[in-house]
């Protein structure tokens, strides 16, 4: 009796630890060492409060992240598109599209507005290969991501009587199409709609960019746009003839002007300084 009084605990535990063994062999795959959907989302910091009497210089400025260089290719990493990532977010409600015909975010789209514009229908004969009956049929034409080779920011250089220093502030966010105008030939830079990017800067922080130096890295879209890691270069600055820089200038000589301009943008803070 003793001995079956024994045997039955062990009986109890054997069966725990193949019904857990059976259980782990039907867990789901996973595509790594952890489960990265436990980690708890990031979310943006909050900008510092500034006042107008904070202000004591200001700068906009309008640049392009041209995504085919090394260091800006993971904005047209394939299985993470930042234009995927827009316009899921504008599809979903959680980001806001505005019409380009300004850069002031005053006329926002409705997705379905959008995305009429965006991917436009078509209509195609379908012959069937056996009665040879002509069938018209509406067909989709999708916009291929990797079409978006560039992005134009819009941002603020201005300096912070109370922190005295120079800061910057990205206002917005415009993916840029290369289109052929109608029976002409004439290719042209198209900016297919403003995000406003304080307010996508929560949605932005919950998506991880790619990192070719460490696969488990935990850097956003945010983190990227905000510690400025990419290359850009300047295309207008606020002027009285209100003109970009391709306006007068090509080549060469348009990139130095960029660089003419930020240099002159670092040396404000400097000249406040006496050493």
């Amino acid at each position: 009796m003793k001995k079956i009084l024994l045997l039955i605990p062990v009986i109890f535990f054997v069966q725990s630890v193949l019904a857990q063994n059976k259980t782990e062999s039907y867990a789901p795959p996973l595509d790594g060492i952890v489960d990265r959907s436990k980690l708890n989302p990031a979310r943006a910091l909050a900008y510092p409060p500034a006042r107008p009497a904070d202000i004591l210089w200001e700068k906009r400025i309008w640049r392009v992240i041209d995504t085919r260089e090394k260091i800006n290719l993971p904005f047209r990493y394939p299985k993470q598109y930042l234009f995927n990532l827009l316009e899921e977010g504008i599809r979903s409600g959680a980001l806001t599209a505005y019409d380009t015909e300004d850069d002031q975010f005053t006329t926002p789209i409705t997705p379905k507005d959008l995305f009429d514009q965006l991917y436009r229908k078509d209509t195609v004969d379908i012959i069937d290969p056996v009665t040879g009956k002509i069938t018209p049929r509406e067909v989709v034409n999708a916009l291929d991501p990797e079409d978006i080779k560039c992005y134009r920011l819009k941002e603020i250089w201005y300096f912070d009587n109370n922190a005295s220093t120079l800061k910057v502030r990205i206002l917005g966010i415009a993916p840029i199409l290369e289109v052929e105008r109608e029976n002409s030939g004439i290719r042209y830079e198209k900016p297919l709609f403003w995000i406003y990017y304080p307010h996508a800067r929560d949605y932005l922080s919950q998506f991880q960019v790619f990192n070719s130096q460490n696969d488990f890295g935990n850097r956003t879209w945010e983190d990227l746009l905000e510690m400025r890691m990419f290359s850009s270069y300047i295309m207008k600055e606020s002027n009285v003839h209100d003109r970009r820089l391709a306006g007068y200038l090509s080549g060469v000589d348009l990139l130095l002007e960029g660089d003419r301009i930020q240099q002159e943008i670092f040396n404000y803070e400097q000249d406040l300084w006496s050493y």
